[in-house]
């Protein structure tokens, strides 16, 4: 499962705020059942435009990463979650958008791997859920 959100009107102040972005990071996995296996790592980035500075950061879970890129001067945000296992989207949108202020937001759940699973149980699990999708 994957999930893109692009967040938009966020509160400047908080998306220019480093330890604010590592807290967001620090607790998201937990937030999600996720495992987290490294600290988050956050840095500012200076763009060849000024108003293209901002926030980056990332944090690495057993079930593979969240990233977020901010842009204080346009008050938005590009949030990734990417997970080889299923999690509450709605509640990370949620998370997100009440840390930093999102006022309006697009957001898209890509799924990954569908053939990964080597265990035939997942696999038609897996098989199950997508007709069911199909259907309606």
């Amino acid at each position: 499962m994957h999930l893109t959100l692009d967040g938009y009107g966020c509160n400047p102040e908080r998306l220019a705020n480093l330890d604010l972005i590592y807290e967001f990071l620090e607790r998201c996995p937990d937030l999600i059942e996720m495992t987290k296996i490294m600290p988050p790592y956050v840095f500012k980035y200076y763009g060849k435009v000024p108003e293209d500075w901002g926030v980056s950061g990332f944090v690495l879970i057993a079930e593979s990463h969240i990233s977020i890129h901010t842009f204080p001067e346009r008050n938005y945000l590009s949030l990734d979650i990417f997970s080889c296992k299923d999690f509450d989207y709605g509640q990370a949108v949620a998370y997100a958008s009440e840390i930093f202020g999102i006022t309006r937001y697009e957001h898209h759940l890509l799924d990954r791997g569908l053939e990964f699973p080597r265990e035939v149980r997942t696999v038609e699990r897996l098989m199950r859920q997508e007709r069911e999708q199909m259907r309606g």
